[in-house]
This record gives C-alpha cells, sequence and structure tokens, in this order.
C-alpha cells in the first residue's frame, strides 16, 4: 500500500460536549479498535453505573474516568479508506486550556464541538478563537448531542448560526455544519435515519475534504540542539530534526553566532547513518571543532531563518498573576532560552467574548490574549509560526511556571 502522510487535527469545545465521545465512536464505528479494548471499556462503564462510555477509550487515565473531564492532551492514530490521521483530542476544562494550545499548535485542522442542547459556551469562544491564533484555518463545526434535542432541525439551525456568526467575527469559515449525537453513531461514520432533513456530510466524510500542510521534511533545515555530548572522545550535537533534512558532508550554519562547517557524521541509537529527516532525534558531528552549545540552531547555508532580538506576537496569558510591560520574564523557544521583556501590548481582549479590553495597554492578565512587541536580552533564530511552527512558538516561564503561550506573527 502507498505510504500517506498522516494528517493532524485537534478536536476542542466546552468540557462534557462529547469531544472523547465523538472519538470513541469513530474507532467504534470503523473496527479500528483492538478486540479487548471494547469489553474492557464495557466493564469500566458497568464498574461505574453508567452506560457504555466510548469517552473511556480516549480518557485513559484513572482520575479522567472518576471526574468526567480529559485533562492531558493525547493523540491516537486514526485510518479512513482514504487518509491516515492523528487525532489530538484536547482539554476542554478552563484549567487545563494550557495543554489545549500543545494540542492545537502541532494540527492542521480542527473539529470544533458543540452540544446542540446548551449551545455556544465561555470555553467555546476561548478555543475557537485558540485556533485562530494558531492560524487554523480548516475548522469542521460538529453539533453533538441532537438526541437531546429529539433530533430537531430548527435547534440545528440555530445552533450553527450562532457558531457561524462568533467565527465570523475571528476570520474562520467553516465548510461543514453536522449535527451528530456521538453516543449514537448519527452521522459519525455512517448517516443518520434520524435526521433525514440532512444530506451534507458525515464526520468521517468530511475529513476526507482536510488538507495536509506542506511537509516539514519539504521546508528548510531547521536542527535545535537539545544538548551535547562526549562519545568515545568524539563531541556530539543532539537534538530533534523539526523540519528539513540533514545530511553528511552538508554545509551548514550555527545560530545565533553565525559560524560555518560541515557535517562530518549523522548517527542514530550508535548507527550512523548518510542523513536524517523532520521527527527524528539524532546526534551529529561537525568537521570544525566549534563550541556548539544547547539552545543553538542548525540550518542549512544560504536557507537561514531570521536571527532577531524583537518581535511582534500573539500571546495568550495563562497564570493568575498577571504581567506588566518592561518585566523580565524568561522565553522557550525550542530549545533556546533567553530573558526578555514585553515592550508594548498594542491591543488586549477577553478570550472567551474577544471583546478588546484595553489598548496600548500596560499589563496583561489571566485568560486575556494579547498583540504585543517582546524584546530579548539577545537576538534569536525565529519564524513566523505559520511557516515553522517550531519556531514560531514559545511559552513565557516565571519560577520555573509557564506563565504564557504565543505564537509570533512578524519580526
Amino acid at each position: 500500500m502507498q505510504k500517506r502522510d498522516d494528517l493532524k487535527f485537534v478536536i476542542v469545545g466546552h468540557v462534557d460536549h462529547g469531544k472523547s465521545t465523538l472519538i470513541g465512536r469513530l474507532f467504534f464505528d470503523t473496527n479500528s479498535l483492538p478486540p479487548d479494548k471494547m469489553a474492557e471499556v464495557e466493564a469500566m462503564s458497568k464498574e461505574l453505573g453508567r452506560r457504555v462510555e466510548f469517552a473511556f477509550l480516549m480518557d485513559h487515565l484513572q482520575e479522567e474516568r472518576e471526574q468526567g473531564i480529559t485533562i492531558d492532551t493525547t493523540q491516537i492514530f486514526f485510518e479512513s479508506n482514504n487518509k491516515e490521521y492523528v487525532i489530538i483530542d484536547a482539554p476542554g476544562h478552563v484549567a487545563f486550556v494550557k495543554n489545549m494550545i500543545t494540542g492545537a499548535s502541532q494540527a492542521e485542522a480542527a473539529v470544533l464541538i458543540v452540544d446542540a442542547d446548551e449551545g455556544m459556551q465561555e470555553q467555546t469562544r476561548r478555543h475557537s478563537y485558540i485556533l485562530a491564533m494558531l492560524g487554523l484555518k480548516q475548522v469542521i463545526v460538529v453539533i453533538n448531542k441532537m438526541d437531546l434535542v429529539d433530533y430537531n432541525e430548527e435547534r440545528f439551525k440555530n445552533v450553527k448560526d450562532e457558531v457561524a456568526n462568533f467565527l465570523s467575527t475571528i476570520s474562520i469559515e467553516s465548510e461543514f455544519y453536522i449535527p451528530i449525537s456521538a453516543m449514537h453513531g448519527d452521522n459519525v461514520a455512517k448517516r443518520s435515519e434520524r435526521m433525514s432533513w440532512y444530506s451534507g456530510s458525515t464526520v468521517l466524510e468530511s475529513f476526507d475534504s482536510l488538507e495536509n500542510r506542506l511537509s516539514p521534511e519539504d521546508k528548510e533545515l531547521i536542527f535545535p540542539i537539545q544538548d551535547v555530548y562526549k562519545v568515545n572522545g568524539k563531541r556530539m550535537e543532539v537534538g530533534r530534526v523539526e523540519s528539513g533534512t540533514l545530511r553528511t558532508d552538508q554545509k551548514i550554519v550555527v545560530l545565533p553566532r553565525g559560524e560555518k562547517t560541515t557535517v562530518s557524521s549523522i548517527e542514530r541509537f550508535m548507527e550512523e547513518r548518510l542523513e536524517a529527516t523532520a521527527g527524528e532525534s539524532i546526534g551529529i558531528t561537525t568537521k570544525d571543532p566549534l563550541f556548539i552549545d544547547r539552545g543553538n540552531v542548525i540550518c542549512e547555508v544560504g536557507k537561514e531563518p531570521t536571527l532577531t532580538d524583537d518581535f511582534k506576537a500573539n500571546v495568550f496569558w495563562l497564570s493568575k498573576k498577571g504581567y506588566k510591560v518592561g518585566e523580565k520574564i524568561l522565553l522557550k523557544l525550542a530549545t533556546q532560552e533567553v530573558l526578555c521583556k514585553v515592550e508594548s501590548i498594542s491591543r488586549k481582549f477577553n478570550s472567551s467574548t474577544l471583546e478588546v479590553i484595553g489598548e496600548d495597554a500596560d499589563s496583561i492578565d489571566n485568560l486575556e490574549v494579547g498583540e504585543l512587541v517582546v524584546k530579548t536580552k539577545h537576538p534569536i533564530a525565529i519564524k513566523n509560526f505559520n511557516d515553522v511552527p517550531e519556531l514560531g512558538r514559545f511559552v513565557l516561564v516565571r519560577d520555573d511556571n509557564v506563565c504564557a503561550g504565543g505564537i509570533i506573527t512578524s519580526n
């Protein structure tokens, strides 16, 4: 069988609107479960005195089962007749927005799930904004729990209009609005007989319309150094190739200093290689005895990312303790770590309502989103998030705690 590129998509929405149940139902309806998995789910459901809970297929941590909320970002592989997918199940609970950003930042498309009975909620709006902030344009909207509203077409249309009107304010246009019941399987993998008024795609059919981004292998070389070891007297720089391809005898430049050298050898698990591609964790040696260290970024000569000490970014503030313009804070981008400060906040928003709550602001607080300018202590290698996500997303850290997640919009 011809190999196909995995397409990563994230499923987001308000807590209890049915993300994990939808994934579980997809796997059940397409016979993608290991032989013993369904029996395990049925046993767990019976033990807790519930009907069969498809959500248990994803909520695999015991505390998630007991609390009924997804608290981690889980990836699981899935295959239709036409494509291979990596499904990212992102948390809906407000306390786990940090994990949701991590999941969504890896995705190429998104499924936004909304409860037909409850309609849009605060977290629905907040998660939608995060999708827009991360540049995700491919969004499938599913209106779940149609069984709770008696599969009513008018209720579906009302919720659809509510969601569409909000998404239009953040420049997201969805081609798909699908009425489903994940619990009962309506319009998930099979067309529902209980909603004959709906003639559009099922969830599974809509997935096959999604398009892959440019493969990381086809982009310019980005190889951030994670650590340096001495192996058999050789100095070996190790890390993960984030994009592009690294080859022996290839001319490379080491940022931020700009020194140039040639790749002498590539090794993985003590096996010598002639090349390594995006996603592979490897070690390399160079022909010249340069002092390469953690946080350096290796690139191809002539195809270097931007080296700068200031850039514009969108930042989602996660800490309960706010931030004032000019305060020093640690920025982490790939393996690069540098002290920085926010020089200005041009605008900030309420992340759930998208109301502008400040212009030319002097602070940003919990669950606010800011458009701001960051100044670093020394130049770092960056890219626009939509070009190379690995050099376009960062976190801000204070007292060893992640305070904010951000994406670079321009330099």
